[in-house]
């Protein structure tokens, strides 16, 4: 999405970039002779000297860019694995209703119109069943996406993913690969009840031989799927419930993302706030009220719930000295558990002050809107942590 236009005077154009540089959106290229200019699909088009009445005048032209695409996070993960399918016959996705309903949240919309039914495969109501399935074609060579129609259904398949998608590649010695994602939508929603509100990361963080990914934005969502299907590891791949509809930024086909690398969406001196998925937004609205009271925190997007992106980690408890995890999983067993004993373990002689976790509830959540947000992390509570650990902010 370039386009090159010509400009009636230089020293007009020129003036305007330097006065209204955001209302002209331009890239101002002045050229004495004839150069080589960059365009955005990485070739380089050559653009000829003016031809006015004086030789030695210089050519002024404009290369304005397109807006970055926006779309929804659900519609970045369709369009992840249209790509991907694309790309790659091998792909495949199986799941309850993914064909012609297009799935519970609308991730593999009329894809099957596009790819067929034997590809975008409609199962019946059997977790165990295609489950084994998906696992059994990715030791033939394939790479299904299977979709669980809600996270908390996949514990009707903890057989499948715990004895065979994480341990096939040991225990036959390295003849299987087993290249599967296992995607769906989980956390805690808006009055689903407890059943609909299962956090399976901790249930599934013990497994030998998954990767655990819970993506946050669209920009990461998409980046990401598309790491995760080209990777030959099985993924367990975590989508919140109620990030759906975040709306964002995205990258373009050969877009990817690393699997295992943290993000760090604040830089600060006074905290290191580990969070993912949801509880990034609750961090963040809590970062706002944080700053005006004179606090410098920095917030991490773990991303890779296992393994640990213990590079990024380490460099922030090393700078910070104090960490606060904020999650929506469970305390008792979560992965905050997970990350607080390996924090202690590694960088405990780092560390200022102990680790502090705020996270869900060990309850049921609660189908009564008051009960359930009772349950779950709050911004509120996410500031006074801070304020506990860090004391009166010191005044520049």
């Amino acid at each position: 999405g370039w386009t090159i236009a010509g400009a009636p005077s230089a020293t007009a154009l020129l003036l305007l970039s330097a006065r209204q540089p955001q209302q002209l959106g331009v890239t101002v290229t002045m050229l004495a002779q004839r150069s080589a200019v960059p365009c955005a699909s990485g070739r380089v088009s050559r653009m000829a000297p003016s031809s006015g009445r004086s030789s030695g005048r210089r050519a002024v032209r404009t290369v304005a860019q397109a807006a970055p695409k926006q779309m929804m996070l659900w519609e970045a993960l369709r369009e992840a694995v249209d790509e991907e399918m694309e790309r790659d016959p091998t792909v495949c996705v199986m799941g309850e209703d993914v064909g012609h309903y297009g799935g519970s949240y609308k991730v593999t919309y009329d894809l099957y119109k596009k790819y067929g039914e034997m590809r975008v495969l409609d199962t019946p109501i059997c977790e165990n069943g295609f489950m084994g399935m998906g696992i059994g074609a990715a030791m033939t060579g394939l790479r299904p996406i299977i979709e669980g129609m809600n996270m908390g259904f996949l514990l009707l398949a903890f057989n499948q993913i715990s004895n065979n998608c994480g341990m096939l590649h040991y225990t036959s010695g390295g003849q299987y690969k087993t290249p599967v994602v296992i995607r769906g939508p989980g956390g805690v929603g808006r009055q689903l009840g407890a059943e609909h509100s299962q956090r399976l990361e901790s249930y599934f963080q013990s497994i030998p031989g998954v990767q655990l990914v819970a993506v946050s934005t669209t920009k990461n969502a998409k980046a990401l799927l598309k790491a995760a299907i080209r990777s030959d590891n099985p993924i367990i791949f975590f989508e919140h419930v109620l990030l759906y509809n975040v709306k964002g930024e995205v990258g373009g086909p050969d877009v990817v993302q690393c699997l295992e690398q943290a993000e760090i969406v604040r830089e600060g001196t006074d905290v290191s706030i580990f969070t993912y998925s949801r509880m990034r937004y609750v961090a963040m609205q809590a970062v706002e009220e944080l700053v005006k009271k004179g606090y410098n925190p920095e917030v991490i997007d773990l991303i890779s719930l296992k393994p640990f992106d213990m590079k990024t980690i380490s460099d922030s408890v090393k700078k910070t000295r104090k960490v606060l995890i904020v999650e929506e999983c469970m305390k008792t067993g979560g992965i905050g558990a997970s990350l607080s004993a390996v924090i202690n373990e590694s960088l405990f002689n780092d560390l200022d002050h102990e680790v502090m976790r705020l996270s869900s509830q060990d309850v049921p959540t609660a189908y009564a809107y008051e009960l359930e947000a009772a349950t779950i992390v709050q911004s509120s509570q996410v500031v006074d942590a801070v304020q506990k650990m860090c004391g009166s902010p010191v005044s520049a």
